[in-house]
This record gives structure tokens, sequence and C-alpha cells, in this order.
């Protein structure tokens, strides 16, 4: 099987290409070549991001330096890209070279946004000017464009992958209460799955913060619901048991496993591992069950780190029975390297470990 192409190559050469003839059509005085050398050199060493930092260092160079003006070109650019997420060397150019003009630089990146987002490029004017620029994004959430509302919760995220951290909204979160309250029932599942992210992450350094919150929320909202059951996710995973009883499971699993199997019993890296088991309930009422699985990862130095995958939420009735499959492939990822040895499969019901298998991961 073929390795999938490293996200980086999102801009290759083809892409540049692609860039500068599109700007060459709005912009007939675009130098098409002095932006391939300038974009292309030293490609290979860089990342999506400096890539995409890059793209728009050079697109600045072949443009008006008058940065209205380039922004006239920038606008016609925008429709005619086919990424959206190759787009986003747009709201970076704003980041790069708008600083200075706050208003308009505003209304070019909610412009730019439905395009690909501007939720990297916000992020600078946060930390230039955080009072005014949070101010706009509250403005931002009421929009009736989804593009915009999710670049509302989205853009100021504490902990935005692939980005700069908001250090001050990882320490006291309650300037972004007023976006999340106003899309907490966001019809959205574009604009739903930023909130719940962005609560997630808030819970890293505030959990009790965000559980004052949704225990406030109207979850008999099925859009609320949805979100409070995403955003609550690393803290169910961790067993917490007032995230586990908002969610109407915090009471302890009254079931029987049965018939726990992990197979095969011993894998090569690349191989796949089955999990199954049967649960039986022995409650005389229905309870919910939120069912997880832990594998404890084998590390470098010998010793193991559990990480706890989602397996399924159910609603068992009063001596119901029901069986449970999963299968997962071990490979390695960028974040994760795997080592040769055992590797325990704890399974979670309710944030209670009810049962132990495991495999073996040979070199």
């Amino acid at each position: 099987m073929s390795e999938a192409p490293a996200i980086k190559e999102i801009f290759n050469l083809a892409r540049l290409a692609h860039i500068a003839d599109e700007t060459c059509a709005v912009y007939s005085a675009f130098d098409r070549q002095g932006f391939m050398t300038r974009a292309s050199q030293g490609l290979d060493g860089l990342s999506v991001m400096q890539r995409l930092n890059r793209v728009s260092q050079s697109l600045h160079a072949g443009l008006p330096q008058d940065y209205v003006a380039a922004l006239g070109i920038l606008y016609q650019l925008a429709p005619r890209l086919n990424s959206a997420f190759v787009s986003m060397i747009l709201p970076e150019y704003v980041a790069l070279y708008g600083q200075a003009d706050f208003q308009r630089s505003m209304q070019a990146l909610k412009f730019f946004t439905s395009f690909g987002s501007s939720e990297f490029a916000v992020r600078h004017f946060l930390r230039r000017d955080f009072a005014r620029t949070i101010e706009v994004m509250h403005g931002w959430s009421l929009d009736e464009n989804p593009h915009v509302r999710r670049l509302a919760s989205e853009g100021c995220r504490p902990r935005l992958p692939w980005s700069v951290r908001l250090e001050n909204l990882m320490i006291d979160p309650s300037p972004v209460l007023e976006i999340l309250d106003n899309l907490k029932a966001d019809d959205s599942l574009y604009v739903r799955k930023s909130v719940a992210n962005h609560l997630n992450d808030i819970t890293k350094d505030n959990p009790q913060w965000v559980l004052d919150q949704l225990e406030a929320w109207p979850l008999h909202n099925r859009h609320s619901a949805w979100i409070a059951r995403h955003a609550l996710r690393s803290l169910i995973k961790k067993g917490d048991a007032r995230a586990l009883t908002l969610m109407g499971a915090g009471d302890k699993a009254l079931v029987t496993l049965t018939d726990l199997s992990v197979s095969p019993g011993s894998i090569g890296l690349g191989e796949r591992i089955k999990l199954s088991f049967g649960l039986t309930s022995t409650s005389d009422k229905p309870q919910r069950l939120i069912i997880d699985y832990a594998i404890h990862y084998v590390k470098k130095s010998g010793g193991t780190s559990a990480k706890v995958f989602k397996l399924k939420t159910l609603e068992l009735a009063p001596g119901q029975s029901v069986n449970i499959r999963r299968e997962q492939q071990v490979r390695d990822f960028t974040t994760r390297v795997h080592y040769a040895g055992w590797h325990a499969v704890d399974v979670l019901i309710n944030g209670q470990c009810l049962g132990s298998s495991g495999f073996d991961l040979s070199e």
C-alpha cells in the first residue's frame, strides 16, 4: 500500500503554479516567475504552515505595496483558488501586512473565511489587540453566515492545533463566554464542531468552568446536547464523575462483562487488532452506558502510557445483553511511535475499568 502524500504537499509546485496563474488572471502586472522562484525556494524543507507563510510573503512581493490596492486584488483571487486550505494564504496576508489597518483587516478576514478559514490569521490580531478583536468576534458569532460564526469560535480556541496558544484564555476563558453562549444551539454542524472543540480545549486548563457553563445549558435541545457530549470527551475519557453525570452516566454501571478478547494475541506494526466483549445488564432499571477502551502503549523507556478511545454510548434495558466489537490498526503516527512489548487493553464503562486483556507487539 502506497503512503498518502504529506499534508505539506498541498503547496507543491503544481499548486504554486496554479496560484501564480490565477493571480496573473486578476492582476496582469503580477511577476509570475519572481513569485515561483521565491515561493519554491527551499520548499522541501518547509512544513505546511511555513509553506503557507512563504506563499503569502511571495504574493506580497509581486502585488502593489499599497495595502488597500493589494486587498482589492486578493478579493478577486479568493474564489479562483482550487483548495480551501490554500485559500488560507489570503488571511495570512492580512495577518502579515494589515495589522496597522484594523477595521479593514477585520472585514477582510470575515470575507476570506468563507473560502477556507481565517482561524490562524485572526490570532495575530488577538495577540496584538485582544480587547478590540474579541469584541469584533462577538459580533461574528451572530452573523448569518456559518463560516463567520465558526470563525468566532475557532479563531479564539485557546489551544488551536498548528497555531500559537492564547495564554490569556488558557488562564481565564471568560472573555469567550458570550461567543460560546451565542453558538450553544447553532443549527450548523460545522459551527457546533468548533464550539465542542473549543470547550474541549478549555477543559484542559479550566474543567470546572466548562462544567459550570454546560450545567446551565438547555441540554434538552439536541444541538446543545451534541456540543456538550463532544465537548466533554476528554473529561469522560478520564472518568470525571461530574462530566459523566452531566451525560446521564454518573452511576456505576450494573453489568457483567463476558468473553473479553483481543485478537490476535501477537501482531506486527501495521497490523490490526480486534476487540470484542459482551455486556449484560444486572439492573432492574434502564441505564446509560458510556463505553470506552484504553490501550496502554509501551514507551521507549519501557514504561507504558494509556490512551483512551471512544467506543459507543448506549441505553441498556434491564436484563438486556449486547455484543461490542471494534477493530484498530496499530501503526506509527507523527504524534505516536510504537515500541515492542505487551500492550494491555482495558474496557471502561462509565469511567470504571471492568476488564482487561491485551496483545503483544513484536519488533
